[in-house]
């Protein structure tokens, strides 16, 4: 039997990743800003169940929030919980978030969470992307991609 990992903490783990993202936005920049949370909402994040996958953040009265991301509530809790689906605020600084917002109503982009994580001390961060919508015709193109790296390792990997 193979020696046990020491059980490293969470620190740096992945909670919640958007995987769609990539495939349904050009993504043009990315901004790691910090999450308003409750207690509740850390512990069940922890617990690694969130979902972000239709959530999107927008810019109102000069604050950015995170809006639909699901953290389900901690079970152990009970009348102290969370509210599931409730608008998170996200920590930026003032110019960022003009800029951000500027970006959005100019350019008719749009701002899309990637991945939820904790770093290395221990803080719930979210990583946001600036992106634009691709079409139908981009999204084929990317698929196709997809398919000949694919089969392109497969016949590298068999031949040698």
């Amino acid at each position: 039997m193979a020696p046990k990992k020491e059980d490293k903490s969470q620190h740096g783990k992945i909670v919640a990743e958007n995987r769609k993202a990539r495939f349904n936005y050009e993504i043009v920049d990315t901004i790691e800003t910090g999450l308003v949370l409750a207690g509740t909402e850390v512990k069940s994040l922890r617990e690694g169940k969130a979902n972000i996958a239709e959530s999107y953040a927008n810019e109102e009265g000069g604050e950015m929030w995170l809006i639909n991301s699901y953290v389900p509530e901690y079970l152990q809790a009970n009348r102290f919980n969370h509210e599931p689906r409730r608008r998170r605020k996200l920590l930026l600084k003032s110019r960022e978030i003009a800029r951000l917002g500027q970006a959005v109503q100019r350019d008719g982009m749009t701002l899309v969470p990637l991945k939820i994580y904790f770093n290395d001390k221990g803080l719930a961060k979210l990583q946001l992307a600036l992106a634009k919508g691709k079409k139908l015709h981009d999204k084929r193109e990317t698929q196709k991609e997809r398919d000949w790296n694919r089969d392109k390792s497969r016949l590298l990997r068999d031949r040698g």
